[in-house]
């Protein structure tokens, strides 16, 4: 079903909150979006999934697309893309598989590593490996101090610890792995956060490059990412073109790699030497007012309501 080029002659399930970790900037994100496609005309309503009743509701009544507004387990994994899959029911942005894979930080990792994406070392730590010294210098010897421990499939830096000595690293093993099932332990790239949003299905484009300035915080950690002025987003980046070429590059091949579709955003590490370095990819960044794709669309000459629109159109299609 082609899209027609009138908004008023489609009804929009915005689905947001959800129950990740990540609940509250989806609220956020779902309100922001179903705003800006109110005002271009489109027939909107709000569903979360966290309510059995939408989720009824979502079965039971006719909507032409869903908007996903969701973050994280349960919107961000394929669950939710599995169950409209079922009730036949277009949606935005990536498919099962893409969000599945990019989710899962180390399954993300593999991919980009065969596309030729330049990555950091980095090990997987389960909720079940008893780690003895011998293993923990082990980890140390493969990553290095300082290192970074994260867990493997949650976003939004949720606990997440930059680790500057190794006698940390078993408690922000523990931390990471009291929030998912694995963690993974990855070599410190120091250096410029930038970060590269693309949208497209089979021939995607870059949006500007933002370099990200965390203005309190010691990394681009939750707050910094949510909190009014807890970063600085400089779009576009002030980096040399070939630096510049490189990311967007990197950004687009991460997209494809994956299977991504509707639009992707890819974070990136820059090192002093000029290399950039692929992080992990969300499938469904975050659209609030302080969120990034808004930023590089405003750059890009696309304002917040043009986006969304043309990812219901990609939907369609």
């Amino acid at each position: 079903m082609a899209y027609s080029g009138n908004p008023k002659d489609y009804s929009v399930a915005v689905l947001y909150g959800g129950t990740s970790g990540e609940r509250e900037v989806s609220l956020n994100s779902g309100k922001c979006c179903a705003r800006a496609l109110e005002e271009k005309g489109f027939a909107v309503t709000l569903l979360d999934p966290a309510s059995r009743d939408d989720l009824k509701r979502m079965v039971e009544e006719k909507f032409d697309v869903a908007f996903l507004a969701l973050h994280g387990k349960g919107g961000e994994d394929g669950t939710l893309q599995g169950f409209l899959e079922t009730l036949g029911v277009p949606y935005t942005g990536s498919g099962i598989l893409a969000t599945a894979l990019a989710i899962n930080k180390g399954k993300a990792k593999e991919l980009y590593e065969r596309a030729g994406l330049r990555v950091a070392a980095s090990v997987i730590v389960g909720k079940g490996d008893v780690l003895d010294d011998a293993d923990r210098q082990e980890i140390v010897d493969t990553c290095g101090i300082p290192c970074v421990v994260k867990p493997v499939t949650e976003g939004s830096s949720l606990g997440m610890t930059i680790v500057r000595d190794a006698e940390g690293l078993q408690e922000a093993i523990d931390t990471a792995l009291a929030v998912d099932d694995e963690a993974m332990v990855e070599q410190f790239i120091d250096g410029i956060e930038l970060t590269v949003g693309v949208m497209g299905d089979e021939a995607p484009t870059a949006f500007p490059v933002i370099q990200i300035l965390s203005n309190e915080d010691e990394f681009y950690n939750y707050h910094a990412k949510y909190a009014a002025g807890g970063s600085t987003h400089i779009c576009p980046a002030p980096l040399e073109q070939e630096i510049y070429d490189q990311a967007q590059s990197m950004a687009i091949a991460a997209h494809a790699v994956l299977g991504c579709k509707g639009i992707s955003r890819t974070d990136i590490m820059l090192d002093a030497d000029g290399c950039c370095w692929v992080l992990e990819t969300n499938t469904l960044p975050g659209m609030t007012e302080t969120s990034l794709i808004p930023d590089a669309a405003r750059a890009a000459g696309m304002d917040f309501g043009d986006v969304c629109e043309k990812l219901i159109e990609m939907a369609l299609e």
